[in-house]
């Protein structure tokens, strides 16, 4: 199942929430990956748009939870605006801050609400005919920030949500391609006897590094020109 928890709104459409956090990473001299605010704070804004968009929802507003300190919120709130700006959106962010006492380690929560029709969410509709790759590579840590080129781009992302042989979008997290994976399959009823990627599979996406996609097999070659040498095949045995 998604990490993504859907609401009824009415008989047509449904309230979708996502939420990402990172903790002990930051500035904090304790903090285990050192890394600018506004950039740990974008890829945690980035994985919960991301979980929302996927399932068709339209983002309308985004929480902050920000640990860290009174004088980083508008800090955090411009890394959360890049994310916006990539994605083409503008919402509203609303938040608070823990201000009573200091903490040794940085850490932030976002969570995304959104809106989807129920007959335009985007899940268990992969065909058992369909074909399955990776879109960018699992990174996590310091290699986050050291193979950023690697990274599935948020602009490359919009395109493929919006690509009309891109049948689901699946964020891989930190438990890595292959459970991300056979939730998808589950999920539609397709039952695999093995698969195999060039990607490590159980290695951490971190932050949604990677994506993994289904899509419609005859429009392979369209999807492979899109991503260029983003594009991952995953090979099944059904």
């Amino acid at each position: 199942m998604r990490d993504v928890l859907f609401l009824p709104l009415s008989d047509e459409e449904e309230l979708v929430i996502a939420a990402d956090g990172a903790a002990a990473v930051g500035l904090k001299e304790d903090d285990f990956v050192h890394a600018p605010y506004e950039t740990v704070v974008y890829f945690a804004a980035r994985v919960a748009l991301m979980e929302a968009m996927c399932v068709g929802a339209e983002p309308i507003a985004v929480v902050l939870q920000n640990f860290i300190g009174d004088k980083y919120w508008e800090t955090l709130c411009s890394g959360i605006q890049q994310t916006f700006s990539e994605l083409l959106i503008s919402i509203p962010i609303v938040g608070s801050t823990e201000s009573n006492f200091p903490t040794l380690q940085s850490a932030i929560g976002v969570t995304v609400i959104g809106k989807v029709k129920r007959a335009k969410k985007k899940i268990k509709i992969t065909p058992k005919t369909a074909k399955f790759a990776v879109i960018g590579e699992p990174l996590v840590g310091n290699d986050v920030l050291e193979r950023h080129d690697r990274v599935v781009p948020l602009s490359l992302f919009k395109h493929l949500l919006q690509h009309p042989a891109v049948l689901e979008l699946v964020p891989v997290g930190s438990k890595g391609i292959a459970y991300e994976l056979r939730q998808l399959l589950d999920d539609n009823g397709i039952v695999a006897l093995s698969y195999h990627c060039a990607l490590p599979l159980d290695a951490s996406s971190g932050p949604a590094t990677s994506l993994l996609v289904s899509f419609l097999p005859e429009e392979e070659q369209a999807i492979r020109t899109l991503v260029k040498n983003y594009f991952f095949p995953i090979e099944l045995q059904l």
